[in-house]
C-alpha cells in the first residue's frame, strides 16, 4: 500500500500531498472542470516550493480530480465579475499565473502532467510547459480564447508558433481542439498512454524513489506508451499551410473561401464567428512569438496584451455569451475585421507590465 502524507492543508480547490516519493498536485474543482482560480495558482506555487525543497520528493505529478479532464482553463466567471465591478483580479491573476507557467518550464525536479480528458486555456499553461506531458485517447486540448474575445495566453503563443507549418496559426485562430495524437504532433505533449493504464503508470512513477531523474521518468513513460496514430489534422495540413501563411486575418479567410473543400469552407465560417479584434491580435502575437527566443519573452508580450483587455469590451461580452447568459451570440465591437484599425491592434503591443513579471531564476 502506498503511504500518503499530506504536506499542505487540503483545500477545497486544490489538494497537494506526497505519495511515496511523488509530490502530487491535484486540481480539485471537478464540478467546474477544475477551472483554476487565483487561490489555486498560489496553492500550486506554494506546493512547488515545498516539493522542490523536500529531498524525499523525487518528482512532481499534476492531475485533475473527476472523470472529465485536467483543467478547462481559468475561472473566467470570476474574471467577468471583477471586470464588471471595476476590480483588478485579471491583472493579479494573469501576473501570478504567467510567473507560474514560466516556473514550470524550469523546475529542477521531473514534472509529469496527466493531460487526460479536457485540457484548455490555463490548463495548457499548467501542463504543456512541463518536461513530461502525457495524453490519452480521451484528451481534448484547445486554446479557444478567440471565441471569448481574448487570445491564446499562458505561453500558448510560444507553443502554437512552434507547431509544424501553420498548424499553430490554425489552432490559435480557430480555437479548434486537438486529440492526443494531434497534441503530440503540435508539440503540446510527448507521450500517449491509454487512459486505462494511468493508474499503473502512476504507481510506477511512485516507485521510482526520491532519486528519480528525467531519464528514469522517460523510461517509465516509454514502457506504458503506445505508438501515436496519425494525427487527423495532417489530412488538411497542405491547405492550412497555404491559407494560414498570410499575415492578415482577412486574407486568411479569403484564401479559405476560395477553396471549395468542406474543411476550408467550415473553417472560414468558424473564423467569422470569432472576435475580429481577437483574430487580429492573436495573429500578430503568433507572428511575433515565432521570432521570439524564449517562453518568457512570449509571456511578457501576452501580459502586456492582457492588460489592454480591460479597455476592450469583447472579453466581458465573450464571457457573457459563453458562460453567463449562455446564448452563444456575442456582439463583438468592432463587429468586422475591416473596422478593427491598426491603432486598435497596436494598443495591445504597447510595452506595459514588464517590471511586474518577476520570473524565478532558471533552475533546469
Amino acid at each position: 500500500m502506498t503511504e500518503t502524507t499530506s504536506v499542505l492543508e487540503k483545500d477545497q480547490e486544490i489538494i497537494t500531498e506526497t505519495e511515496g516519493s511523488v509530490g502530487v498536485i491535484r486540481l480539485n474543482r471537478p464540478k467546474a472542470l477544475n477551472a483554476i482560480t487565483l487561490d489555486m495558482v498560489r496553492f500550486m506555487s506554494a506546493a512547488l516550493d515545498r516539493f522542490e525543497a523536500d529531498p524525499a520528493v523525487g518528482l512532481i505529478l499534476l492531475e485533475g480530480a473527476g472523470e472529465r479532464g485536467l483543467c478547462a482553463g481559468g475561472d473566467i466567471r470570476g474574471l467577468y465579475e471583477s471586470i464588471r465591478a471595476g476590480g483588478d483580479l485579471g491583472k493579479v491573476f494573469w501576473r501570478e499565473e504567467y510567473i507560474l507557467n514560466a516556473r514550470l518550464a524550469s523546475l529542477r525536479k521531473p514534472y509529469v502532467a496527466f493531460m487526460d480528458g479536457i485540457v484548455m486555456g490555463g490548463g495548457v499553461g499548467l501542463s504543456a510547459h512541463g518536461r513530461h506531458r502525457v495524453v490519452t485517447e480521451r484528451t481534448t486540448l484547445a486554446m479557444p480564447e478567440t471565441g471569448i474575445g481574448f487570445f491564446p495566453d499562458v505561453g500558448g503563443t510560444w507553443l502554437l508558433s512552434r507547431a509544424p507549418g501553420q498548424l499553430g496559426t490554425y489552432y490559435g485562430l480557430s480555437g479548434q481542439s486537438m486529440n492526443g495524437s494531434e497534441a503530440i504532433r503540435c508539440g503540446f505533449a510527448d507521450t500517449l498512454v491509454p487512459s486505462e493504464k494511468l493508474k499503473e503508470l502512476r504507481d510506477a512513477l511512485i516507485r521510482l524513489g526520491p532519486q528519480a531523474t528525467n531519464g528514469m521518468v522517460r523510461g517509465v513513460l516509454a514502457h506504458f506508451s503506445i505508438p501515436r496514430p496519425p494525427a487527423p489534422i495532417e489530412a488538411h495540413k497542405p491547405l492550412i499551410d497555404a491559407a494560414m501563411a498570410h499575415d492578415s486575418a482577412a486574407d486568411i479567410i479569403a484564401a479559405l473561401e476560395r477553396d471549395a473543400s468542406e474543411f476550408a469552407q467550415a473553417t472560414a465560417k468558424l473564423l467569422q464567428t470569432k472576435s475580429p479584434t481577437s483574430l487580429k491580435v492573436t495573429l500578430r502575437l503568433l507572428r511575433e512569438a515565432k521570432a521570439s527566443t524564449s517562453l518568457r519573452e512570449c509571456l511578457v508580450r501576452e501580459y502586456g496584451a492582457a492588460l489592454e483587455i480591460f479597455i476592450n469590451r469583447d472579453f466581458p461580452e465573450g464571457i457573457r455569451a459563453a458562460v453567463i447568459d449562455k446564448d452563444r451570440s456575442p456582439k463583438w465591437s468592432p463587429a468586422t475585421l475591416d473596422e478593427v484599425t491598426t491603432e486598435m491592434v497596436e494598443a495591445y503591443f504597447v510595452p506595459r507590465g514588464v517590471d511586474e513579471l518577476v520570473f524565478p531564476a532558471r533552475e533546469a
